[in-house]
């Protein structure tokens, strides 16, 4: 019985060096990307889906767990928060020049500091969107010397956008505040 090994040429060598070479550049070029759009991606939450990710009163271990990760797919993260500004709540410090107030989806609520000039429309009752990031709740080892609305998750603000005119809410604010009937629609 004859036993036939195939030897490899030179051609065939550089085919498959070059095919390797290939799907490398394929796959870091398919990597980068995927990491550019994931940087780029901002979330879009009502208060409701903020405060439901910061529940820190936990009973078991293991709902901690949970709870620390759903913690961190928001913090430090880029998002968008959508919400009725709370009547009463506006509150200037006429020395930094930051702005702090409350925004509810009429089932949560959560403290918004912006340090800017709002925009002209911007009023207590209206809806807003404010681009920023959610603060990280403060540790026992630290306190805030900052003054804030009691216990609420606090967001900073980089940009608040007021609506457009009497009418205008966002999208998945609209959603959000028909289903628990606070949001009756243009007349």
């Amino acid at each position: 019985m004859k036993i036939t090994t195939r030897k490899i040429t030179t051609r065939m060598a550089r085919r498959i060096v070059a095919l390797v070479m290939l799907i490398t550049l394929l796959v870091a070029g398919i990597t980068l990307i995927l990491s550019a759009l994931r940087q780029n991606i901002v979330f879009f939450l009502v208060p409701s889906d903020i405060v439901a990710a910061h529940i820190t009163d936990t009973t078991s271990a293991a709902s901690e767990h949970t709870d620390k990760n759903a913690r961190k797919k928001y913090i430090g993260r880029r998002v968008r928060i959508g919400g009725l500004v709370v009547e009463g709540s506006l509150e200037q410090d006429k020395d930094s020049g930051e702005v702090q107030f409350i925004i509810s989806d009429g089932k949560a609520q959560v403290s918004v500091r912006y340090l800017g000039l709002l925009p002209d429309l911007f009023r207590e009752g209206q809806g807003i969107v404010a681009i920023g990031e959610i603060i990280p709740p403060p540790t026992s080892a630290t306190t805030s010397s900052t003054k804030s609305h009691g216990e609420l998750v606090e967001f900073r603000a980089e940009q608040v956008l007021a609506k457009h005119d009497e009418y205008y809410m966002p999208r998945g604010l609209e959603k959000e505040l028909k289903k628990k009937n606070l949001w009756q629609g243009n007349p």
